[in-house]
């Protein structure tokens, strides 16, 4: 009953002719039919939109440059780790965040086996955050110590007490370490929604890094073992296995108070990660413009001269086998540990059994030997071999550390949205208007990373079903991206738009018979990551958008710009300016955008279920799974969907079947309109 009102309503929208309104339901059907046969019509096939990205990333990778002494080395280092805290880590809210007073919470302390004792805890690593944590500490203590912070990676629901952690920490207090236990965020205690690492980039859309969360807690826990009386400040430790491995090098190699570590099976180099997909890991490990200032090698080399094992499993069925991780880590930090005389500092070491992804008795012993090389050196009672605790092992219950309501990436992010965008007020005077939709643009296209692609056009043949044309075009743009499009035509057309659809020009049947029956000529495309140009990567498809981001480049920008490109080609091509239109919601943001940055060529936007507003991601509490170009970094600091609809005006921009959050958040747009000389409703489409 509700879908007869909905197609006439569009019929009227679109000024179907008589004809078609007419036809019979079957005549109807098969047309469809013969239409989606057309765009379905295969141009660049599955092969070429993958190899195009891997090569756009991997050639913007940095590389280490050459140095000759360790004082040119230090130079760089120092700029490097300025420049990743600045640029990258404590950008936005981020910044205060850092500068918060230490707040260590010590609380029950649980009996934990022979010569050791458990103490519970938690840290706040930003206002609200609390980490909790265990501090596994030595009945018996004079002196100082060595103290390690001992990270999991994606360990689930144990968290902080999966045993091989566990027994790790045991074993480091029962040779006198202090051994701290931390929690990671999405794990354990801190599991749960809010928690997912997909979620941090609600931080990022915010304007403030999502990074900032996972580093501080790092920060923080090694202010923990810093301010334990016993503490041996020159020997400080961090190891984990996997996303561990990760904290692990990202942690050791920008904080100077880490004096040893061991990542496990939980890094390699953005180069590398570029055709091993398998090691793109999550957001925080391939975060917002990090290869823009270095790569995974620099970080191995910024270890320097600090003793560093680097653990590989040689059978790993997760991710960074050795056989592509470990060379290029070696490769780069070997030369800087030899500037130092440091060559035997930096170790590496396979493991075989199991050789699968663990941090097992192997691989756990081959950490107690560095220990013992460089934390005991000289003392011949230290024993690398593992002394054996089973028994001693505890429940995640008996490890439970209470904890008060926690802000997660999303609490965050939704506080950070409530003042969002800032100087949202449009200008009330023509003058104000005309010089804020030009400054407006302008920084669009620079948030985005906009280009104006040079494009090629090929026609790659044509064919006609139902009385429709179909040509079917390569455009290839700045030799960096090749996207393909279906042309449809029927009878004389007087006007032409591109239609872009989220789920690709094959699922746009309906949309282009409409258009066709409105006496359009109808560019149906596949920008990047969308149709045809989606890069198919099972599990690991929504990866490539965060590296892409991680070399300075805007997966959304790179849409837009290829849009635009398609549109001033469209547009000398047919002498007319184009109609954007989108399906979708990932759609409708790149048509925005493309608009929003090409004045002359597109004429007017059609957006069938755009969102209302930016704020519906983090309301909604996405991942950048879902709509991963949405995610772009700081688009909702400045811009909602009414400011992007703004910059477009006075060129008509229709919101087709308006959501209630439509309607709310773009009523008044009309008035816009009237001052910029048009009277033009977006949300009354005749």
């Amino acid at each position: 009953m509700q879908l007869l009102p909905w197609i006439g309503t569009a019929l009227c929208m679109l000024t179907l002719s008589a004809s078609v309104m007419a036809a019979p339901p079957v005549e109807k059907k098969a047309e469809e039919q013969a239409v989606a046969a057309l765009l379905q019509h295969k141009i660049v096939g599955r092969t070429l939109p993958l190899a195009e990205i891997q090569r756009f990333c991997e050639r913007r990778v940095p590389r280490l440059e050459c140095y000759q002494s360790t004082a040119e080395w230090e130079a760089a280092a120092r700029r490097l780790r300025q420049e990743v805290l600045e640029k990258v880590v404590f950008r936005g809210q981020a910044a205060a965040w850092r500068n918060m007073p230490r707040r260590i919470q010590w609380l029950e302390t649980i009996p934990g086996g022979p010569g050791y004792r458990i103490k519970k805890l938690r840290y706040e690593a930003l206002p609200g955050m609390f980490i909790p944590a265990l501090l596994y500490e030595p009945e018996k203590l004079a002196g100082r110590v060595p103290a390690i912070m001992n990270v999991n990676g994606h360990v689930g629901p144990p968290g902080k007490a999966v045993p091989y952690k566990q027994m790790r920490c045991i074993n480091q207090a029962k040779r006198g370490m202090l051994a701290l236990n931390v929690e990671w965020i999405g794990m354990g205690q801190l599991g749960g929604p809010g928690f997912d690492h997909g979620r941090m980039n609600q931080l990022d859309l915010c304007g403030t890094s999502g990074l900032a969360p996972f580093y501080l807690a790092m920060q923080r826990g090694l202010d923990v073992l810093s301010s334990l009386d016993h503490a041996d400040s020159r020997r400080i430790a961090v190891a984990g296995l996997s996303g561990g491995g990760w904290q692990t090098i990202f942690i050791s190699a920008l904080d100077p108070r880490v004096t040893l570590a061991n990542p496990v099976a939980g890094y390699s180099s953005f180069r590398t990660r570029a055709y091993h997909v398998t090691d793109l890991g999550d957001s925080e490990q391939t975060p917002c413009d990090l290869a823009t200032v270095l790569d995974y090698t620099h970080l191995t080399a910024m270890r320097a001269p600090r003793p560093t094992l680097l653990t590989f499993n040689s059978k790993d069925d997760c991710c960074f086998r050795p056989g592509h991780a470990l060379e290029p880590l070696l490769e780069a930090a070997a030369p800087i540990f030899r500037l130092y005389g440091q060559q035997s500092a930096l170790r590496h070491h396979i493991n075989n059994d199991p050789g699968t992804h663990n941090f097992e008795l192997d691989n756990r012993q081959a950490f107690y030997q560095m220990l013992g090389d460089f934390f005991y050196a000289g003392d011949k009672r230290f024993d690398s071999k593992e002394i054996s605790s089973a028994k001693e092992i505890k429940s995640p219950e008996e490890l439970h550390v209470p904890l008060e309501q926690n802000q997660d990436f999303n609490t965050l992010a939704t506080a950070l949205a409530k003042d969002l965008p800032r100087n949202a007020t449009l200008p009330s005077d023509p003058d104000g208007a005309k010089a804020w939709r030009q400054s407006r643009s302008r920084e669009l296209r620079s948030l985005v990373r906009a280009r104006d692609y040079s494009l090629q056009a090929v026609e790659a043949g044509s064919q006609t079903a139902q009385g429709v044309k179909a040509t079917f075009r390569t455009f290839f743009l700045d030799g960096a991206w090749t996207v393909p499009a279906v042309e449809l035509v029927r009878g004389t057309p007087q006007r032409t738009a591109i239609l872009v659809a989220d789920d690709g020009r094959a699922s746009a049947a309906a949309e282009s018979l409409r258009l066709l029956a409105g006496g359009y000529r109808v560019l149906t495309v596949d920008p990047v990551d969308l149709g045809e140009s989606a890069l198919v990567v099972p599990t690991q498809r929504y990866l490539f958008p965060l590296l892409v981001a991680a070399v300075g480049e805007r997966p959304l920008g790179i849409q837009a710009s290829q849009i635009a490109a398609i549109a001033r080609w469209t547009q000398q091509q047919y002498h007319a300016p184009v109609v954007l239109v989108s399906a979708g919601v990932r759609s409708s943001m790149a048509v925005l955008v493309a608009a929003g940055i090409e004045g002359r060529a597109v004429g007017a936007v059609q957006l069938h279920g755009a969102l209302g507003s930016l704020k519906e991601i983090i309301e909604s509490n996405w991942t950048y799974r879902e709509a991963p170009e949405l995610f772009c970094f700081g688009l909702l600091e400045r811009f909602d969907v009414k400011q992007l609809a703004a910059l477009i005006a006075p060129r008509p921009v229709k919101f087709f079947a308006p959501s209630p959050r439509v309607k709310s958040e773009l009523s008044g747009l009309r008035n816009w309109y009237e001052l910029l000389g048009r009277k033009f409703d977006p949300l009354v489409v005749r």
